[in-house]
C-alpha cells in the first residue's frame, strides 16, 4: 500500500513504481505519477533503468536531486506544476531527451543550469508559467530545438537566444511583459490575449514577404503570418490543458482521489 504521512506527502515504493509502468504503442516505457501529492522526489525511481519516459507533473516536488544523471534512458521527461526553483546541473547527462517540460514551476533564471545546452537530442521545451526574465545562449540547445515555450514569465523583450537558434519553429511568449519602443522611449507593448510572438518558416510565407521580411513592421508580412499561423495553430507540448494559466495552478495541485484510488487498485 503507498504510504501517506501528514508532513512528506505520498511516499511510492518501488514496487508500485515498478508495476506503474505502462507499454505504450511506440513501445517506450512511461511511468506516471502525477497528481498523487509527492513532495519529495522518489528515490525508488532511480533503480528503474528501463524507463522511457517519466511523469512527475502535478506534484509539490522542490527539488530534484543531483542523481537524476543517473537516468540516461530517459527521452521524454514532465515536470510541470510542480514547486521547483532550479534545476540540477546533472540534467546536462540525460543526452537522450527529445521533450522536457518544466512549466509551472517557480524557476527564475539563475535556476537554470547552463548544461541545458548538453541536451543535445531535445526537440521540444517548455519553460512557461515560471519567473523568467532572461534567456543565456549556453541555457538551451542550438544545434536541435524546434519548440521553445516562454510564455507567462517576466521577458520584457525577445530574448537573443531565440534568434540564434537554428531550426526552431515554433516559440511561445503569450503573456510577457515586452516591451515596445515609441519616441524613443520604452513601453509595455498592448495587444490581445490571442498576441504573441511566433517564428514561422520562410517556406510558409509568400514570395512577397520573403522580399520584405526584414521589416516585420510591414502590415502585408504580419497579416501573412497571421493567416499562416492561423491555418494550423500548434503547439503540441508548448500548450496543452496541463501547462496554460486557463485554470489556476493550485486547482492542477488538488489530490484527485479518483485518481489514486485508481492507482492503488492497479499494483
Amino acid at each position: 500500500m503507498t504510504k501517506r504521512k501528514a508532513n512528506t506527502g505520498t511516499k511510492v515504493t518501488l514496487k508500485e513504481a515498478k508495476k506503474a509502468i505502462r507499454m505504450k504503442p511506440d513501445g517506450w516505457r512511461r511511468l506516471t505519477l502525477s497528481n498523487m501529492g509527492i513532495t519529495i522526489f522518489p528515490q525508488c525511481i532511480f533503480k528503474l533503468t528501463n524507463m522511457d519516459e517519466l511523469d512527475l507533473s502535478r506534484n509539490h516536488i522542490q527539488k530534484i536531486p543531483e542523481s537524476i544523471g543517473k537516468l540516461s534512458s530517459l527521452r521524454w521527461l514532465d515536470l510541470h506544476s510542480n514547486k521547483l526553483e532550479s534545476v540540477p546541473e546533472s540534467i546536462g547527462k540525460l543526452v537522450g531527451l527529445t521533450y522536457l517540460n518544466l512549466c509551472n514551476n517557480r524557476l527564475t533564471s539563475s535556476g537554470l543550469p547552463a548544461t541545458l545546452a548538453s541536451l543535445s537530442n531535445l526537440t521540444s521545451l517548455n519553460l512557461g508559467l515560471n519567473k523568467l526574465d532572461a534567456l543565456l545562449p549556453t541555457m538551451v540547445p542550438q544545434e536541435s530545438l524546434q519548440e521553445l515555450g516562454l510564455f507567462d514569465n517576466l521577458f520584457t523583450s525577445l530574448p537573443d537566444t531565440v534568434k540564434a537558434l537554428h531550426i526552431l519553429t515554433r516559440v511561445n511568449m503569450k503573456r510577457n511583459p515586452l516591451k515596445v519602443e515609441a519616441d524613443g522611449e520604452m513601453e509595455t507593448e498592448k495587444s490581445d490575449e490571442e498576441d504573441g510572438v511566433y517564428l514561422v518558416h520562410e517556406s510558409r510565407l509568400c514570395s512577397v514577404c520573403l522580399k520584405i521580411c526584414k521589416d516585420p513592421g510591414g502590415k502585408h508580412l504580419r497579416d501573412c503570418v497571421r493567416e499562416k499561423l492561423e491555418e494550423k495553430r500548434s503547439y503540441t507540448g508548448l500548450i496543452t490543458p496541463n501547462s496554460v494559466a486557463a485554470v489556476n495552478q493550485d486547482v492542477w495541485r488538488v489530490k484527485n482521489l479518483e485518481h489514486y484510488q485508481s492507482f492503488k487498485s492497479n499494483i
